[in-house]
């Protein structure tokens, strides 16, 4: 704790101080409150697609085969153009949301390619989509997760130490001015013991 001065203008300083921790207290360990709700919330978003992911992937596994025989007319077949994504605000932190993908598929030819191939294409875009979904995902609990700590940080430093290093500074001032004040009135009585007419 810092040299504090012994006077009644910084115990006012320091009141004011550990009113306005005080009241913004509250709010913070809402925040974090929020926030850890809110990375719950993504957590549980990011799970729930990747598993979608996994279960799109698991459909094509019958399909190795036939991707197998000939891997020249899958080359290329699904581009990503642009990932369409927006923007949202979760406890003041600017998060991104996932829209769509821009996806550009290969021309086929009817007629000179398998009829899987444009399911092929199709079950290619669906997982490219839920993988940059989940990447949006990812994006959102990595920002959250480093608010929070934040948050967490100045939780922690009003609750362990600002807070406390008020009052202890109103105690010691406390003390001493009323320490002060023992030693005015001490002070009057020897005077007044001391002077011609009493």
């Amino acid at each position: 704790m810092a040299k504090v001065k012994l006077t009644k203008t910084e115990m006012k300083a320091q009141s004011d101080a550990l009113k306005r921790f005080q009241r913004f207290l509250p709010m913070l360990q809402l925040k974090k409150q929020q926030l850890q709700a809110e990375i719950a919330g993504i957590a549980a978003k990011a799970e729930e697609t990747a598993a979608r992911e996994k279960a799109a992937r698991a459909e094509l596994d019958g399909w190795v085969g036939l991707f197998a025989t000939d891997e020249t007319q899958l080359e290329g077949l699904v581009k990503v153009k642009k990932i369409n994504t927006g923007s949202a605000n979760i406890a003041d932190v600017a998060i991104p949301t996932f829209g769509s993908i821009d996806a550009e598929t290969k021309e086929i030819d009817a007629w000179a390619t398998p009829a899987w191939l444009d399911d092929a294409a199709e079950a290619a875009k669906n997982i490219v989509s839920l993988r940059e979904e989940r990447a949006v995902y990812d994006e959102q609990l990595r920002l959250v997760s480093e608010e929070l700590q934040k948050t967490s940080q100045r939780v922690n430093l009003f609750e362990k130490v600002k807070i406390p290093e008020c009052k202890e500074a109103i105690r010691v001032i406390k003390i001493a001015l009323g320490d002060e004040q023992t030693a005015a009135v001490t002070r009057g009585k020897i005077a007044k013991s001391r002077s011609p007419e009493s």
